[in-house]
């Protein structure tokens, strides 16, 4: 069904794509900026190389399509970047996608927009499977400069062109390979991760009111100081959480945002975003009850009353278990006991794909774990092991 993988010009597109945005030894490329926009005319060019048919849609995904009789893959991720990021971090999904196009598997090749979120939560795949309207559109902005996301599409030369959406029925599934962004692999001297699952992302408002007010006149008993409330209740929640999560739980605070934010000033406000990950729903379900126990625990204690508002609440995603299969016999062919069955920690373009067909994911190690920084990479000889993985495992879920 296929032809070798070619290797050496699979590194060749990565390094040449790393060239446009260039920052550092990483690259600068964010969503709908012109770097960006050369990088996608770059990649259908490349698609067009390959005898697939490229199409720059409305919303900035770029899909080549395969000219003959299916069964197919669709194969791919994203190519803008965080900002002053990292080369490989979405690019190495999409450019291993048209190396098993080059290697004449039957594969369409897809570079969903915007998953790094400068404009919204994964976009361009919701907007593949058809879980992104218009009037969604009409309400997002960038969340660095607030540009809202019609005038980028203007901007970019996209506004009028119509959205691709994709058709479940052509494809067998979806693979995306991606860096681990973590240091598992790394540390155990591994090559290969076969992803199991991709975890649920739960991101909260918290919000504490208290009083403003003289930070010199104001007596300490007197205070109620929504900052140091603040505090207090992240503290309690780092304290309880280890007692309920899971081994690969996470939770992270992001941002504090105190009101007026005067150094002479008792803060009246704070907000919190805060944000919770695991791949098991009922560890998932076991911290959030948590989380709602300790602000109600919170409330009954202090003067400052907290409330919790939901701003997103994404479901964990298995990958496929015959994908998984593949993509471990494959492995093992070519790296005997040097890989591993693993969750994704971060969230992908995968996990909204798999709303409509079986999706796989496949890790290579990350060097010092490092991600969404200019100094992330990954060692030649593992992305080369990576994407012969990847097409050996297309090729046997292809043929099943």
């Amino acid at each position: 069904m296929m032809s070798r993988v070619d290797t050496d010009r699979f590194l060749a597109d990565l390094h040449a794509l790393r060239e446009i945005g260039r920052f550092k030894t990483g690259v600068h490329r964010p969503t709908y900026t012109p770097e960006d926009m050369e990088s996608r005319r770059w990649l259908c060019d490349r698609l067009a190389e390959c005898g697939l048919t490229p199409t720059l849609d409305g919303i900035g995904n770029v899909i080549g399509r395969h000219p003959g009789a299916g069964p197919h893959l669709l194969v791919g991720s994203h190519i803008e970047s965080q900002n002053e990021a990292g080369w490989l971090d979405g690019a190495l999904g999409v450019v291993a996608g048209v190396a098993l196009a080059r290697a004449g598997l039957p594969v369409d090749v897809v570079a969903f927009a915007d998953e790094e979120g400068h404009y919204g939560g994964f976009i361009g795949s919701r907007s593949f499977i058809g879980a992104l309207d218009e009037a969604e559109i009409d309400t997002l902005a960038n969340r660095t400069h607030g540009k809202p996301l019609r005038q980028a599409l203007t901007e970019a030369g996209l506004a009028g062109k119509p959205r691709f959406k994709g058709d479940p029925s052509r494809y067998r599934g979806f693979l995306e390979m991606h860096i681990e962004q973590g240091t598992q692999l790394e540390a155990a001297g591994l090559g290969i991760g076969v992803v199991t699952g991709i975890v649920a992302i739960r991101q909260y408002r918290i919000i504490i009111d208290g009083m403003q007010d003289h930070a010199g006149g104001t007596t300490m008993a007197e205070r109620r100081d929504a900052g140091l409330a603040a505090v207090r209740l992240l503290a309690a929640i780092d304290a309880e959480f280890p007692r309920v999560c899971g081994p690969r739980s996470t939770w992270t605070t992001g941002r504090i945002t105190l009101e007026p934010g005067a150094p002479s000033i008792i803060p009246g406000r704070a907000e919190v975003l805060f944000q919770l990950r695991d791949v098991d729903p009922t560890i998932i379900a076991r911290m959030e009850a948590a989380l709602a126990a300790l602000i109600q625990e919170h409330n009954r204690r202090d003067r400052c009353p907290a409330r919790l508002e939901p701003i997103s609440l994404s479901t964990p995603a298995p990958c496929d278990a015959g994908f998984q299969e593949a993509l471990a016999a494959e492995a093992e062919a070519l790296s005997p006991g040097c890989w591993q069955r693993m969750p994704s920690g971060a969230g992908h373009d995968a996990q909204w794909v798999a709303r409509v067909m079986p999706v796989a994911m496949l890790f290579v190690p990350s060097i010092g774990g490092i991600s969404h920084h200019w100094a992330e990479d990954t060692k030649d000889a593992d992305l080369a092991l990576g994407v012969r993985v990847l097409a050996g495992a297309a090729a046997r879920i292809l043929a099943g």
